[in-house]
């Protein structure tokens, strides 16, 4: 199964909202549900994944190993962890969430632990998560072309992160952009309300396929019916060259994922 270019969030969810979010969105033809250890919910995500009752194989599962668990030692351990939560037996893609904090750890270290893990079987695909262009070098150095099936990182349009994204066409390492409506500051936004307009659409919708049109994967939240079942629809919206044009012109540099082990951001 190839990963949807338009899959669930479900950072900042908890509990039976997490629950309830999922659900929905499987109800709604969401096919990849993105959690991660750091967000305390795999657990939740994979009791949605059975009550949906949708086969295993028709759901594109990711998740992420956080930095405590890194080290060669840890690793492993830690991803058996996460299936138990889930309650599956292999995820399709686990991602290295962040680079080490401070490089503390070489990347060739837990990338190399990453691919043994799923040698192992734990997972069918792997990939990074917030890499710099100087963390993506030595990851494909150690691991090789074709072997990072995703980098996930912060991208809307008051975040475009033109150099990096750039480095990643060049690499053919796929992008899935997190955060894609920056908390939905873009509804705000007079220029995309005007298109959203235009287009009979919401500001998000365009936001989206905005970023869909540039090759990139999305990875929206919510947790109403109404704006999980919008979001769904917006690779059917075609913006213009115009309309790209214009919404590229909203770079602002808004980083909105920023915490203090952050890497030195291109």
């Amino acid at each position: 199964m190839d990963m949807p270019k338009i899959g669930l969030g479900t950072f900042r969810l908890e509990g039976q909202q997490v629950v309830d979010s999922v659900l929905t969105g499987l109800e709604l033809g969401y096919r990849h549900i993105d959690t991660a250890q750091i967000y305390g919910n795999e657990a939740e995500v994979g009791l949605a994944l059975r009550r949906s009752g949708l086969p295993r194989e028709q759901v594109f599962v990711t998740t992420k190993i956080w930095t405590e668990n890194l080290g060669r030692e840890r690793l492993a351990d830690s991803l058996r962890r996460s299936l138990e939560l889930l309650g599956v037996e292999q995820v399709d893609m686990t991602l290295i969430h962040w680079p080490s904090p401070g490089d503390a750890l070489p990347v060739a270290e837990y990338m190399e632990a990453l691919a043994e893990a799923r040698q192992q079987g734990l997972t069918r695909r792997i990939g990074v998560s917030n890499f710099t262009i100087a963390h993506l070098r030595q990851a494909l150095a150690a691991l090789g072309p074709g072997e990072i099936a995703s980098q996930q990182v912060e991208a809307h349009p008051f975040l475009q992160n033109r150099k990096l994204l750039d480095f990643c066409r060049e690499q053919g390492v796929p992008v899935t952009a997190y955060m894609p409506l920056a908390y939905g500051k873009v509804m705000a936004e007079p220029l995309l309300q005007r298109i959203a307009a235009r287009h009979q659409a919401s500001p998000a919708q365009v936001a989206l396929a905005w970023l869909l049109r540039q090759g990139l994967s999305v990875i929206p939240s919510s947790t109403r019916r109404a704006n999980l079942a919008a979001n769904l629809t917006a690779e059917t919206l075609s913006l213009s060259e115009d309309d790209m044009e214009a919404i590229a012109g909203l770079e602002r540099g808004e980083r909105l994922a920023n915490p203090e082990f952050s890497p030195r951001w291109d």
